[in-house]
């Protein structure tokens, strides 16, 4: 029988159930240029409505949702103050460096950082853990979570993914709020 989504196809399952036993791991890192220490795309084997399936899991750190909420924010306010707003596009010569802004866009890129430190003095963002399930992904479940961690590691991957298998995950509801280090700006 085809499955219309691979992720459920017990073929691609014990593909990776075998890549996992050969790696020592219950989860395969994604290569992604956006993985960092405060973001890793994965997959795992867990179960959906009694079924077993392939996770396609984005697990980042709070602050890192949080800088993206107070990022769309400030954008959105760009948006409504400059018309022709459309993104700012960093594009590198060729030699590798980057071009010079526009002026407009240079205005709007100070506007969008007065934006965030206005937002982040306020407070006026919060967040807390979340885990957010994708039914209708292209490949098995789709799944964001953020988690309070400093940074996501293996351990913290191996982790999340034993209690979420477990059904022992326990998110802290507490509202966060961060600030901009001053060497980030």
């Amino acid at each position: 029988m085809p499955f219309t989504n691979p992720g459920f196809d017990p073929t691609h399952i014990e593909n990776l159930r075998a890549e996992l036993k050969k790696s020592g791991k219950n989860f395969k890192i994604i290569p992604d240029d956006e993985n960092s220490e405060e973001f890793v795309n994965f997959y795992f084997i867990g179960k959906y409505e009694g079924k077993e399936v392939i996770y396609d899991a984005a697990l980042y750190t709070l602050r890192l949702h949080h800088a993206s909420e107070i990022y769309e924010l400030a954008e959105h306010e760009a948006a409504k103050k400059f018309p022709n707003f459309k993104g700012i596009n960093y594009e590198e010569d060729e030699n590798g460096n980057m071009k010079p802004l526009s002026s407009e866009e240079e205005e709007i890129g100070w506007f969008i950082t007065e934006i965030i430190m206005d937002l982040e003095e306020e407070e006026a963002v919060k967040v807390q853990e979340f885990v957010d399930l994708d039914t209708n992904h292209d490949f098995g479940i789709g799944l964001d979570a953020a988690l309070n961690v400093e940074e996501i590691n293996e351990k913290v991957v191996a982790k999340f993914i034993q209690e979420f298998n477990d059904d022992t995950l326990v998110l802290d509801e507490t509202l966060y709020s961060f600030q901009t280090e001053e060497d980030e700006i």
